[in-house]
């Protein structure tokens, strides 16, 4: 096989990741049409169309989404080797791209960003706020912050936190209003405020524990949100129950803002977890990562995530 033929593999890869010439362009450091230029010699030079293009949108076609799949691994792989090659070379350097949910990633990562930022300059923060499912090889990403139940079995993870505690919430409007309900089958006739899960659209299902039996609750609330922070502050509004994680709520009621309820009934769920493919652990950026997010765990999660 020609050298020639790994030609334009990462342009193409960052194309069909983001849907975008333009963005790919920037991902890589390199212009646009230096990018389009590429892609077009590999199509040319295999004979085959790899992308659809509209004005206002670039997608894979079959033969393009066959490439893609195959070649992700492939170039990861590689990726991964160059890096434990040149990992005695000094300084961690590149960017490191992170992805974790919106709320509980989110107050994690920036003590955890400020230090890191601090320690290797060098090295670019990428943080993704997405709380569905990732496909970290996919979706381009070294690592991420997830609940343990949702990290998959082939992922090596390292525990951020311990398990995280839950609470029914409701502001004192609220319960002035509705009353306060007795168990968790009496949330079924109150206002409740459900969470949408983006990518797949199903609604969060309230988990309760009644003599070590787990089971879910199906409220049928009139406001829905894919945002957590809005959940939040629609319960402090007065506008119905939110079950939410303490973390997120913890300074509410302790001071009173919101109340929680059937809080005897409410599970913990497990803690925050860093996870990462174990081919890439070696990476100078993401071994460098890892270590000031263990160092720095324990104090979060008694600071932080056990509060309130």
């Amino acid at each position: 096989m020609a050298d020639t033929s790994f030609d334009g593999i990462k342009s193409f890869l960052a194309v069909a990741e983001l849907h975008s010439f333009t963005a790919a362009a920037a991902r890589l450091g390199v212009t646009t049409t230096a990018v389009s230029k590429a892609v077009k010699l590999l199509e040319l030079r295999h004979d085959v169309v790899l992308f659809q293009r509209t004005t206002r949108h670039v997608a894979l076609t079959e033969a393009g989404a066959i490439l893609a799949a195959s070649l992700r691994d492939a170039v990861g792989q590689l990726d991964a080797a160059f890096e434990a090659l040149h990992a005695t070379r000094g300084r961690p350097t590149g960017t490191l791209r992170l992805t974790m949910p919106r709320a509980l990633g989110a107050l994690l990562i920036l003590p955890l960003s400020v230090r890191y930022r601090l320690a290797w300059p060098d090295v670019a923060l990428d943080i993704s706020l997405d709380d569905s499912a990732v496909d970290l090889v996919a979706a381009g990403f070294d690592a991420g912050i997830r609940l343990g139940q949702a990290v998959a079995q082939d992922m090596v993870a390292v525990r951020l936190t311990p398990e995280l505690r839950w609470s029914v919430v409701g502001g004192p409007a609220y319960f002035a209003r509705a009353g306060r309900p007795g168990t968790p089958e009496d949330l079924t006739t109150h206002d409740t405020i459900g969470y949408r899960f983006l990518a797949s659209g199903a609604l969060h299902r309230w988990a309760f524990q009644r003599d070590g039996h787990s089971f879910q609750v199906e409220t049928a609330g009139k406001l829905v949100a894919n945002d957590t922070g809005l959940i939040r502050r629609f319960a402090l509004a007065g506008l119905g129950l939110a079950y939410l994680p303490d973390m997120e709520v913890g300074a509410d009621i302790a001071a009173g803002r919101l109340e929680r309820v059937v809080q005897a009934f409410v599970p913990s769920t497990s803690g925050l977890f860093l996870y990462f493919p174990v081919r890439t652990q070696q990476q100078p950026k993401l071994r460098a990562f890892i270590d000031i997010a263990v160092a720095e765990a324990a104090g979060l999660s008694s600071a932080v995530f056990l509060a309130g």
